[in-house]
């Protein structure tokens, strides 16, 4: 699942290729759904892609990426939901990995992987604070988000479809909604750390979060109160998702 904006379309049919790879590489009995979902109604950055039965294009009033990615939500015909953003990539394997984790976990109902920076001279660099495989505690990510040391890249997250929409899929949030619905995930459900990582991480002059006005979308200790205040009170409440 994708979202982007007009203007924000200049990596999207790389995007599309590392998709279109990873589609060829599934496991016997799976296929993959791209749903693209621009936030707004221009229908301009669908220019660069092709005219595919597996990709799924759609648009709504702009509300920023998490109110993108919970507009496509309901058109997810799939068991798992993989977060891409438009001008990142998927590694390769990285979706036969997040399968394999889920269906040897089934009581899990969401799993992260590791990322890797794609810096401008097309060099990586390990991301900084991933965590090493194995279970994902919600009071684990809790302490780390206080520390602001959030470990895990929320827009590598994959969950099963039923989760998301139960936790509301991505909040309407003016930042961090990546992070937020990885707590809100994990307040209900336990997670998983894919080691290996399963996507790349573009760094550009570009992105959203380089922008000199991105910290102040909003006011950042509220902010951070939003995201952590939901995702309490949602694990107050002592339910549990379950398959």
């Amino acid at each position: 699942m994708t979202p982007v904006h007009e203007g924000g379309d200049a990596y999207l049919h790389e995007a599309y290729e590392s998709v279109r790879d990873e589609r060829e590489r599934l496991p016997d009995g799976w296929d993959l759904q791209w749903l693209v979902q621009e936030d707004g109604t221009t229908g301009e950055p669908f220019r660069t892609l092709p005219d595919e039965p597996w990709i799924s294009t759609g648009g709504a009033a702009r509300g920023g990426a998490g109110v993108a990615r919970t507009m496509a939500l309901p058109r997810a015909t799939g068991e798992l939901v993989r977060a891409l953003d438009a001008d990142d990539l998927l590694a390769p394997g990285g979706l036969v990995r997040d399968i394999d984790a889920m269906e040897a976990h089934p009581g899990t109902g969401w799993c992260i992987s590791a990322g890797l920076d794609l810096l401008p001279d097309g060099s990586t660099a390990p991301g900084p604070y991933d965590p090493p495989e194995g279970p994902l505690a919600y009071e684990t990510l809790l302490t780390a988000y206080d520390d602001d040391l959030f470990p895990v890249l929320g827009t590598h997250l994959t969950a099963r479809t039923p989760l998301l929409l139960a936790v509301g899929g991505w909040p309407a949030l003016p930042a961090w909604e990546a992070i937020a619905v990885v707590l809100r995930c994990a307040a209900v459900s336990d997670g998983w750390m894919i080691g290996t990582p399963g996507g790349l991480y573009r760094k550009h002059p570009a992105q959203t979060t380089a922008q000199a006005a991105y910290a102040g979308v909003a006011d950042a200790a509220q902010l951070r109160a939003a995201v952590r205040e939901q995702a309490e009170a949602l694990r107050a409440t002592g339910w549990r998702w379950a398959r």
